[in-house]
């Protein structure tokens, strides 16, 4: 099992996605960074990024195939200027962007009935992959806290992630399921904490 970040882990994987983003946007050139301990290892990673509560950028790696420096790099820079669902980040909007960083575990195929699939999940604590031929979704475990979905409603919202119909995970999807520790900004440039998505539940 890949261990855990701390919290100064965390505020530095953070401290890297803002750093990486404004050099990218103040330089167009890649930050190199090498950072040591937890940062060597490879860990899949997603980088999110809100603007007074809206999402304005989320991308990231599903599975561990880059160190962890690398990939929070990368998938920071992603997320402002790649998401094909915003427009690029304007380096004068970094003073209004909180960014979170979440450092995933190896996602494990859940092996059970179709039916028996919404009892291998736990809200708070998974994020779902769906998987369909050449289709493929990924919902981090925030969002099905932020949107009060049931275990159910969090597989169809994943499968149709996927542009896959949303009872997909009941006709022969595979499903996969992984943890993820969350780390974010309080408010722009502010303090930085470790998200508890259990106590965060309603």
């Amino acid at each position: 099992m890949a261990r855990l970040l701390s919290l100064e882990d965390g505020r530095r994987a953070v401290e890297l996605a803002r750093k990486s983003i404004e050099h990218y946007l103040e330089n167009r050139s890649v930050l190199k960074e090498k950072l040591e301990g937890v940062f060597s290892e490879k860990r899949g990673v997603f980088t999110t990024l809100t603007k007074h509560g809206d999402l304005r950028g989320c991308i990231g790696f599903p599975y561990p195939i880059k160190r962890l420096d690398e990939a929070i790099i990368e998938s920071a820079i992603s997320a402002a200027v790649d998401d094909p669902r915003f427009q690029p980040v304007k380096l004068s909007e970094m003073d209004e962007i909180i960014v979170e960083v979440t450092v995933l575990t190896p996602p494990e195929k859940i092996e059970a009935k179709p039916r028996k699939i919404p009892e291998h999940v736990e809200i708070g604590r998974h994020g779902l992959i769906v998987k369909m031929g050449p289709f493929s979704g990924l919902l981090l475990p925030q969002v099905a806290v932020e949107y009060n979905f049931d275990e159910e409603e969090f597989l169809c919202q994943t499968c149709m992630k996927a542009g896959l119909p949303p009872d997909c995970w009941l006709t022969g999807a595979e499903v996969y399921r992984f943890e993820g520790q969350i780390f974010k900004e309080k408010e722009p440039r502010g303090d930085i904490v470790e998200v508890d998505l259990r106590a965060c539940e309603v």
